[in-house]
């Protein structure tokens, strides 16, 4: 806002997600702390709000309500967080031709594949989504250490696993759905 005449001014370009969600930089973060920042800062530029305003700043409202909620829901999530941070450290996310992963680690994705492939059968759907959400909490905590280490490298390698989680997570939920 323009000290001056209070009117709503256009983001800046590029924003340190961080910096605008009033976070520390870091892979741990308060999820509530999160919450609190989003809420107020969405009760504060929320387009409703702007109804009434210039075209101009009815626009930027929807620009900063945007923008906030990119914000919200990248720091939220454990690994658009990681791949954010390692962003801004300027580390290229690991591309899926990446030869990084262990063998072993790509069988057990393959096999977990073949299984949700299989027909629906709601035990191993709920077997799936149990290891899933266990490799995903296991991943979390080897990827805070490895930030925590400022081990980048490490971390690169570890957050390709979790996307590789977060892609299965996905087809489960998808599979999970009544068609």
């Amino acid at each position: 806002f323009c000290p001056g005449c209070q009117a709503l001014q256009p983001p800046v370009p590029r924003p340190d997600l961080f910096r605008l969600m009033d976070c520390d930089r870091s892979f741990r973060i308060d999820a509530q702390q999160l919450q609190r920042r989003f809420r107020s800062l969405q009760r504060a530029v929320h387009p409703d709000r702007f109804g009434q305003r210039p075209p101009e700043e009815q626009y930027y409202s929807e620009q900063h309500s945007s923008l906030i909620n990119k914000a919200y829901q990248t720091l939220l999530n454990p690994l658009s967080r990681g791949l954010y941070l390692l962003e801004l450290s300027g580390v290229e996310p690991a591309q899926e031709t990446d030869c990084d992963v262990d063998s072993a680690f790509l069988m057990e994705i393959m096999e977990i594949n073949e299984k949700l492939a299989e027909p629906k059968n709601e035990d191993i759907l709920e077997e799936i989504e149990t290891l899933i959400k266990v490799k995903q909490e296991e991943l979390t905590r080897e990827v805070t250490a490895a930030f925590e280490r400022d081990d980048l490298q490490e971390a690169k390698k570890l957050l390709a696993k979790m996307k590789y989680f977060s892609n299965l997570e996905d087809k489960l939920k998808a599979k999970k759905i009544p068609s």
